[in-house]
C-alpha cells in the first residue's frame, strides 16, 4: 500500500456528471422497470399456481419474482435520481431503504439462481437419491436461509451508508471508497459472485454431460435443457460479471494506488461503473423470461388464463 487509509478518507475525487450519460442511465432503468414489471406480473399467477401444486421449481421462482418486484418498486426513485443529475431529494431514510433493496435483490437473485441450478442438477443426475431432499418444504427453507443471509450481510450498507455518500444529495454514489467498503466489496465479489458462479458452472456441466449421454431424452427436451443452462450463464455474463469485475478493480485500486492516481482512476471509472450497475438491473427482466416463459407448464397456464379472459 502506497498511502494510508487516512489520506484516502480525506481526499475526495471531484466529478461532474454529463447529460448524455444521465440520459443513458435513465433509459436503461426505465426499460428495466417497464419490461420487468410487465413480465413479473404476467408470470406471477402461473408461478403461484405451481407452488400450490407443490412444484419445487415454482417455490424458487416465486421467491425470485417477489424479490424482483420489491426491487422494481424502487426503480422510479433511481430513475428520478439519475434524471436529476445524481441528486437524491427524497430523504436519507428513503435512500437507505432503496439502496438496501437494490443490492439485496442482486444477491438474492444470484443465490436463488444458484439454488435452482443445484436443484436441477440433483433432479437430473441423482433423481432417486435426492428425492427425500427435494421437497417443497426444503425448497422454502433454502429460500428463507438464502434471503436471511443476504439481507443480514447487506445490513452493513445501512450501518455504513453515511460513509458511502459523498454529499447529502448523493445516494450510494461515491468516488472515494472508505476502507471498510473497499474490503466489503471484495467480499461481495468472492462470496456473492465467484462462488455461486463456480457452483452453477459445475452443476450445468454435470447436467449437460448427463443429458448428452441420455438415450431416453428426445432432442427437443435436450435443446430446452441446453437453452436454460446457457441462459443462466448468459445472465451472469451480461448482468452480473461486468459489474463485479469493475467492483473488484475499484477495490483493488484503492489498496494499490497513491492518492492522486486513485482519484484520477475513480474519475475515469465512474461512467463505465454506473453503466454496469444499471445493466445489472436487467436481471429483473431476464429472470422471468428465462425460467418462466421457457417452461411448458407456465406457458399453458398463461394461455389458459388468456382464453378465460376472452370468454369473460
Amino acid at each position: 500500500m502506497n498511502n494510508s487509509s487516512a489520506e484516502h478518507n480525506t481526499t475526495q475525487c471531484e466529478h461532474s456528471p454529463d447529460d448524455p450519460v444521465l440520459g443513458l442511465l435513465t433509459g436503461i432503468y426505465t426499460l428495466a422497470f417497464v419490461l420487468g414489471l410487465i413480465f413479473n406480473v404476467l408470470t406471477f399467477c402461473p408461478i403461484l399456481q405451481q407452488v400450490r401444486s407443490q412444484n419445487i421449481l415454482g417455490v424458487f421462482l416465486l421467491n425470485l419474482s417477489i424479490s424482483d418486484i420489491l426491487y422494481l418498486l424502487t426503480m422510479p426513485m433511481w430513475i428520478k435520481y439519475y434524471h436529476e443529475g445524481h441528486k437524491w431529494t427524497m430523504g436519507r431514510l428513503t435512500c437507505k431503504v432503496a439502496g438496501f433493496l437494490y443490492y439485496s435483490n442482486m444477491y438474492v437473485s444470484i443465490y436463488l439462481l444458484c439454488g435452482i441450478s443445484v436443484d436441477r442438477c440433483l433432479a437430473v443426475s441423482f433423481p432417486l437419491r435426492s428425492k427425500s431432499y427435494r421437497s417443497s418444504r426444503c425448497a422454502w427453507l433454502q429460500c428463507l436461509v438464502l434471503c436471511l443471509l443476504v439481507m443480514s450481510a447487506h445490513c452493513l450498507l445501512l450501518l455504513l451508508e453515511d460513509h458511502i455518500s459523498t454529499s447529502d444529495l448523493s445516494c450510494y454514489d461515491t468516488y472515494q471508497l472508505p476502507p471498510a467498503i473497499a474490503a466489503f466489496n471484495l467480499f461481495r465479489v468472492g462470496a456473492g459472485f465467484l462462488l455461486p458462479l463456480l457452483v452453477m458452472g459445475l452443476c450445468y456441466w454435470k447436467i449437460l454431460s448427463h443429458v448428452n449421454q441420455s438415450e431416453g431424452l428426445k432432442e427437443p427436451a435436450k435443446r430446452k435443457v441446453r437453452l436454460l443452462s446457457f441462459g443462466v450463464i448468459g445472465i451472469f455474463s451480461v448482468c452480473f460479471a461486468p459489474y463485479h469485475l469493475l467492483l473488484a478493480t475499484r477495490s483493488l485500486a484503492y489498496f494499490s494506488m497513491n492518492v492522486k492516481q486513485y482519484g484520477d482512476f475513480e474519475k475515469s471509472m465512474h461512467f463505465p461503473f454506473s453503466c454496469m450497475l444499471a445493466l445489472s438491473s436487467l436481471n429483473s427482466v431476464l429472470d422471468p423470461v428465462l425460467y418462466v416463459l421457457a417452461s411448458d407448464w407456465v406457458r399453458k397456464d398463461m394461455m389458459l388464463g388468456c382464453c378465460r379472459t376472452r370468454q369473460v
